[in-house]
């Protein structure tokens, strides 16, 4: 056996090593789907807010001065709980209302007012009620936002990041582009979504793979949710100690063939 054969049979068994590790299935999104109409289950169901939520609520009437007051936040509420650090490493101080452990906010004339656990439309229609019951203002107009709508990616992905949500609605497939999309180590059929709703975390798995996503409730993302790609087996043998031996034995091996080569000569 010359040298030349015996380098490529070692090649040819180096490369067959590292392609039985790759996993080329269940690789592209949305694999089964075809060319037709999808008729979509999915309700615009409003997230309900949470406590430590930032809230920006607007009020407006015929009496424009008397409404401003409404429209300054409580200071006392968010000083210190509404900052946040830029990539710059600046500190802007968000403006708005925080709502409480205890799932309150402080209004100004209204007082406490309950808001954990409500949608914004529900929470607009309690201080609408009452700024007119307590005769405060005429014909008032109340819009709530959230301005901390947020959404984490972690995991395989190419820019893991928190990504804030100005129009407050965002597919699972838009925040992982986002955030730079799978990376080819990870899982696409095993995506785990963490959230947060009534006090208690779930945690659900999404195939991704599948077009059932598009009837799946989440594929619109909520507020503070947290979406994790996992790696496949591919890169966690890449990071086993065998795997990281492997060039070392290779070289070797390789070694060993050009001295034998030589010898038999």
């Amino acid at each position: 056996m010359n040298f030349n054969y015996r380098m490529a049979v070692l090649s040819f068994l180096f490369a067959s090593t590292l392609l039985s590790c790759i996993n080329t299935s269940k690789v592209a999104y949305l694999a089964n789907a075809r060319d037709t109409e999808i008729q979509s289950d999915i309700q615009d169901l409003e997230p309900v807010i949470q406590k430590n939520d930032l809230l920006s609520i607007l009020v407006t009437s015929v009496n424009q001065e008397v409404t401003q007051i409404f429209n300054i936040p409580n200071n006392n509420a968010v000083a210190g709980a509404n900052s946040s650090t830029t990539n710059t490493g600046t500190i802007n101080q968000a403006v708005g209302y925080l709502v409480s452990q205890d799932g309150f906010i402080q209004f100004p004339l209204l007082g406490k007012i309950r808001a954990a656990g409500l949608t914004k439309k529900a929470l607009a229609e309690n201080i609408t009620n009452s700024l007119v019951t307590k005769k405060l203002l005429l014909e008032p107009d109340v819009n709530v936002r959230y301005l901390n709508y947020k959404i984490t990616v972690l995991g395989e992905v190419g820019k893991p990041s928190v990504i804030n949500v100005p129009n407050e609605k965002i597919s699972l497939l838009e925040a992982l582009g986002l955030a730079g999309d799978i990376t080819i180590y990870g899982q696409k059929n095993n995506v785990l979504l963490v959230r947060e709703t009534g006090g208690k975390k779930i945690s659900r798995r999404i195939d991704l793979t599948s077009s059932d996503l598009f009837n799946s409730p989440y594929y619109y993302l909520q507020s503070n949710d947290v979406i994790y790609v996992e790696p496949n087996k591919s890169k966690i043998s890449s990071a086993s100690p065998a795997r990281q031996w492997l060039p070392i034995v290779i070289s070797a091996l390789t070694l060993a063939v050009v001295t034998i080569d030589r010898l038999s000569k």
